[in-house]
């Protein structure tokens, strides 16, 4: 099988919706993405990335079906105790790995301040595991690193959601640490990334990038710095 993540596109926070660029970005986004056979369009249950996945589930002819574990994380103390930045991951991440590049490749990461004590790991067990449980109905099954495949499934899903949820997602699926993702692979606004999820030999299942942060259909409205708010 295959999933197309789509970052929703740019957004106003304060009313959780798109902004006219946003619009604009989906729709190309729709068009884009008219060439696949995609059976499931899944989106997070924010206003901004269902008005997102509403415009290529159009171009699908399907109903968009909402996640609600993809809503977006949140941040912030877990015990009261002030952590930098108000917990931000993405700067947080940064500064774990340029403090501890030893931390890269391993799970230290997940008994640092930073992280431990940051609200965001409350959706980390959450999101993952309620991911491996809808690639169950397609036929794949978590076995520790890698997926199994119970019967065959060449379809095509696709999912909008956020810089936080994506994060986690992809941390999961390519066994990476998590400051490690939220560092070295940011991803736009609706861009497209594109992972393979095939048996090559026998019943294991590696994930495979097809693409990743494209955004090469969105031409001059791709031109938004990278930000990443709740």
């Amino acid at each position: 099988m295959r999933i197309i993540f789509v970052r929703h596109g740019e957004p106003n926070y304060a009313d959780d919706c798109l902004t006219e660029n946003g619009v604009t970005q989906a729709i190309s986004t729709g068009k884009k993405l008219k060439s696949e056979t995609i059976k499931d369009v899944y989106s997070s249950p924010l206003g901004r990335a269902k008005e997102t996945a509403s415009y290529i589930a159009s171009e699908q002819n399907v109903d968009v079906k909402v996640l609600d574990f993809l809503h977006e994380i949140n941040w912030g103390s877990r015990n009261g105790e002030e952590l930098e930045f108000d917990g931000h991951p993405w700067t947080l991440a940064y500064r774990l790995l340029a403090e501890h590049p030893d931390y890269i490749g391993s799970d230290m990461w997940l008994e640092h301040p930073y992280f431990k004590n940051n609200v965001c790991m409350d959706y980390y067990d959450k999101i993952t595991g309620s991911f491996d449980e809808l690639l169950k109905q397609y036929g794949l099954v978590r076995d520790g690193k890698v997926y199994r495949m119970e019967k065959q499934c060449d379809d095509t899903i696709a999912m909008t959601f956020h810089g936080g949820t994506g994060a986690i997602i992809f941390a999961h699926l390519f066994n990476q640490p998590l400051p490690y993702i939220l560092t070295a692979m940011p991803f736009g606004v609706c861009s497209v990334t594109v992972v393979s999820l095939t048996a090559e030999n026998g019943d294991v299942v590696i994930p495979r990038f097809e693409s990743f942060n494209d955004m090469s259909h969105l031409g001059q409205v791709r031109k938004e710095g990278l930000r990443f708010d709740k």
